[in-house]
């Protein structure tokens, strides 16, 4: 919740009025699917997204965290664009992408067949869990038909490179019995490269009967370029401490990476990008992280995942066997809990603090607002299709 400058706590009301009068105003847009205002038993009510006609903007295009499909709630999967112009930038593809950018208005999105990815610059993954790249292949595959073919630029698409050791089971041991032996840990690179030889049918198809390129004509793989010295021990726990590196640069964005806490996966990166009006930062999925903290340092947008503590003693009551408590120290240490999350955007000075990547996904908004209890910014708990200025709108409020 955010606070008056004495203290108290703003009401729900005049923090919508303070969003409407920062070109904010949470209003109906387009033919997205849109929460329900009076919301439901478990959620609670839930707002219309926000607004923002500035050239650039972040989006969020889904705000679910975790593989589950939650129960009672409408939120995609992860997944956010920063918008700059008449181009994007995709972090994340969760479930419902490609459906979102669309309700997003982004790119040509109000003609069939020609976008809207033809407005998609590049990709960002933050790491390569499922709910993170569950429709990747929707944007590479189908996408040929949404507007990727008919761009003049490859797409990259970046991410974290091979891990190059299996983690340690929960029990402390080296697992025997695993997936693709012979390379069981692949980084985007090679993820990309197989996706592509998987759905070789569907491609070949394309190309052969109705003329489209092959898809090394359309996109690439790219592995971060993570510097050697911090690659070395992959099963370490915490992270090791490093300060940010950049290794993305157009005529737009610039774009900077660091390692973050979401051991056993590694490597794990949230990024920052810095635009000609502003700068976001996204945490990917991590722990409390020092890094990050560093990376996010006067930031006008901190974009940070958030846990529900509660739920996760729920989900794993004690007693706990050894599974169960495995889970359970990942969830709590591996994630940051609405408790924990404002004091972050605290000490990394930034502006505003944007909830994404909740878990649960359908848990009540009313507890996601507790994160603003430790930060004296703007803090949005995020909705989908929510549209934000990056810099001068937000500054300027």
């Amino acid at each position: 919740m955010a606070k008056t400058p004495d203290g108290g706590r703003l009401s729900r009301r005049a923090v919508l009025g303070s969003l409407s009068v920062a070109g904010l105003a949470p209003v109906l847009t387009g033919a997205a699917q849109l929460p329900s205002e009076s919301g439901n038993p478990r959620t609670g009510p839930r707002r219309k997204p926000l607004t923002s006609d500035a050239m650039n903007r972040l989006v969020l295009l889904g705000t679910s965290g975790g593989p589950p499909w939650w129960q009672d709630t409408d939120r995609a999967g992860v997944a956010s664009a920063v918008v700059v112009g008449d181009r994007y930038y995709l972090v994340d593809a969760g479930h419902g992408v490609g459906r979102q950018i669309k309700d997003a208005r982004l790119g040509t999105w109000d003609k069939d067949m020609q976008g809207p990815l033809d407005g998609l610059q590049s990709v960002f993954l933050t790491h390569l869990h499922s709910d993170h790249i569950a429709d990747l292949y929707g944007i590479l595959g189908t996408g040929l038909q949404n507007g990727l073919s008919r761009r003049d630029r490859l797409v990259e698409i970046w991410g974290p490179g091979n891990r190059g050791a299996l983690p340690v089971s929960y029990k402390g041991e080296k697992m025997t019995e695993v997936v693709a032996p012979e390379n069981p840990t692949p980084g985007t690179r090679e993820t990309i490269d197989m996706m592509v030889r998987t759905f070789a049918t569907d491609f070949n198809d394309r190309v052969i009967d109705s003329g489209y390129p092959t898809p090394d004509k359309i996109f690439a793989g790219r592995d971060i370029p993570l510097p050697a010295r911090y690659a070395k021990d992959p099963n370490g726990n915490p992270h090791p401490r490093m300060s940010p590196f950049s290794f993305y640069e157009d005529d737009r964005v610039k774009v900077s990476a660091t390692l973050v806490q979401h051991a056993p996966v590694f490597p794990a990166y949230a990024f920052k990008f810095e635009t000609d009006t502003g700068t976001v930062v996204f945490s990917g999925d991590t722990g409390p992280s020092e890094n990050l903290v560093e990376l996010a340092a006067g930031a006008d947008i901190l974009v940070h995942e958030v846990i529900a503590e509660q739920w996760i003693a729920q989900r794993h009551p004690e007693p706990r066997d050894a599974a169960a408590e495995a889970e359970y120290q990942h969830l709590k240490g591996a994630h940051t809990t609405i408790e924990e999350v404002g004091a972050i955007a605290e000490q990394a000075g930034v502006r505003t603090l944007v909830l994404n990547h909740m878990v649960p996904g359908n848990w009540p908004v009313k507890e996601f607002e507790r994160a603003g209890d430790n930060f004296s910014g703007k803090l949005i708990v995020g909705e989908d299709l929510d549209a934000i200025a990056i810099g001068a709108a937000v500054r300027g409020r």
